[in-house]
């Protein structure tokens, strides 16, 4: 009886379902590493997702712990609340990436491009920054306690941190 409901049901849907309509419907954990994805509240922890485009990517509660997103395109994502504790994002470019209230507790973001992020509310507690671009990122009561911002570009574009830049820019 299930099987003959499934059945019909499948019937019922467009032959032209893009994966773009399927996004409408809800997140699909399962879908790959595309731009737009929608990985909404997705457990994705310890992936692999080295290099991969992931521009305009809906990872909105997404669970990215230990993730290593390594040299990969995150620009104008929705990651708001996301955990990406532990994970190796170095060289990831975040240009204009909404990572309110996301918390990368001991995240490798070096060389990392937060330009135009809005990071209010994130937590970097003992992540490491070293040399990432934070021109323009908005930083409203973010916790950035024991994180290393040695070299990173601050917000004003112009100001380099200088060496031992722990917990703030020196």
């Amino acid at each position: 009886m299930i099987q003959f409901l499934l059945f019909t049901l499948a019937l019922m849907l467009p032959a032209s379902l893009s994966p773009a309509h399927a996004q409408q419907i809800g997140a699909d954990c399962q879908s790959p590493a595309l731009p737009g994805v929608n990985w909404h509240r997705c457990y994705l922890e310890d992936k692999p997702l080295i290099g991969v485009d992931l521009t305009g990517a809906k990872l909105r509660e997404a669970r990215l712990i230990r993730a290593t997103l390594t040299g990969s395109v995150l620009v104008d994502v929705d990651a708001r609340r996301s955990k990406f504790m532990r994970a190796r994002a170095a060289n990831a470019d975040f240009t204009d990436a909404d990572l309110r209230e996301a918390d990368f507790t001991r995240a490798n973001l070096n060389g990392a491009d937060l330009s135009g992020a809005d990071l209010r509310r994130t937590r970097f507690f003992k992540a490491s920054l070293r040399g990432a671009n934070l021109t323009g990122a908005r930083l409203g009561n973010t916790d950035i306690l024991d994180a290393d911002l040695t070299g990173a570009t601050w917000t004003n574009g112009t100001y380099v941190c200088g060496p031992n830049s722990i917990g703030q820019c020196k």
